[in-house]
């Protein structure tokens, strides 16, 4: 098909109303809250992080809430975390490990994968490799849901976020080809596409999904404790009032012992951004993600409304 030549036969009125609609065309922002039962039974949920840290900040509460909700849960860690931790480059390795399958004790999760990049070297990696790792993934597991970074979020600095995000946002929809690497059906997988994606961002974005987080704001403590290596949670709060305390002063929120000190700690400046994110649509706690899901079935609906007996 010629397509220039099929444009240039559309009424003028609605090429001029596709190239006014907003890029945006994923809905108003809706607010998602607890749901009752298990609603997302045999559902398979996949969060996908470049570090050990990144789901725990910023999709903790969501990770949490589609658990609870019946999904089966998987992660993919993308990168060994090589630069951000404590001693050197090995021990970095090992303290990150040992965080992420903690992560995964607080989760239930059913099984990580661990892809084993370099940390901050990702923009310099094949990214049709990773593309097909992902998408062996996403038929392996059959996921029906991901929640990573937004490929589409402004000012990331991080290659590890922005090149995992374009992998896993085209890993997503290509899983469901028929003909792309068909060596995947000589294995016994089959096409499988991703049809809802969570992506989050650490700053701008086009926010059109917010999650009510509150219920499950202990679980996000819980997994924020396990960032041990990284921070900024874990036990920086034990440390804090260790600190105080040689210095004659103490932090009333911080309690009496460790154990408190770190949660507080997590509770007051860790969750900052979720409060302020809850604030601002009437809630305690608050995720917010573009959200892109399932698209209308029109061919179906027109069926179902206007089929009629032979």
């Amino acid at each position: 098909m010629n397509r220039r030549a099929f444009v240039s036969l559309l009424p003028v009125a609605l090429q001029a109303q596709q190239l006014s609609r907003s890029f945006d065309s994923h809905g108003p922002v809706v607010i998602e809250r607890k749901r009752a039962g298990k609603p997302r039974a045999g559902q398979v949920v996949v969060a996908i992080q470049p570090h050990s840290d990144d789901i725990p900040i910023f999709a903790g509460g969501l990770y949490a809430k589609l658990i609870e909700e019946g999904a089966t849960p998987y992660m993919i860690r993308v990168t060994n975390d090589d630069m951000a931790g404590p001693g050197n480059y090995a021990e970095t390795v090992i303290a990150n490990q040992r965080d992420q399958d903690a992560l995964n004790r607080v989760f239930g999760v059913k099984k990580t994968y661990e892809l084993n990049y370099n940390n901050h070297m990702m923009d310099n990696i094949a990214r049709s490799e990773l593309r097909q790792r992902l998408i062996f993934l996403f038929r392996l597991m059959r996921a029906d849901i991901v929640i990573t970074y937004d490929p589409t979020g402004h000012y990331e600095e991080n290659p590890d976020h922005y090149v995992t995000s374009a992998c896993v946002e085209a890993a997503a929809w290509m899983a469901g080809g028929e003909k792309d690497y068909p060596e995947h059906f000589d294995a016994g997988l089959k096409p499988h596409s991703v049809t809802e994606k969570y992506y989050f961002a650490r700053f701008q974005q086009q926010v059109n999904r917010v999650i009510d987080i509150a219920p499950w704001v202990e679980k996000k403590i819980d997994a924020n404790l396990e960032n041990k290596a990284q921070g900024p949670a874990g036990e920086t709060g034990a440390r804090l009032r260790a600190r105080l305390l040689k210095e004659g002063k103490t932090l009333p929120i911080l309690g009496n012992d460790d154990t408190t000190a770190n949660r507080e700690y997590i509770r007051q400046f860790v969750l900052e951004r979720d409060r302020a994110i809850g604030k601002t649509h009437g809630l305690e706690y608050a995720e917010q993600y573009h959200y892109i899901g399932p698209g209308p079935d029109r061919v179906g609906d027109y069926i179902r409304e206007n089929a009629r007996p032979r």
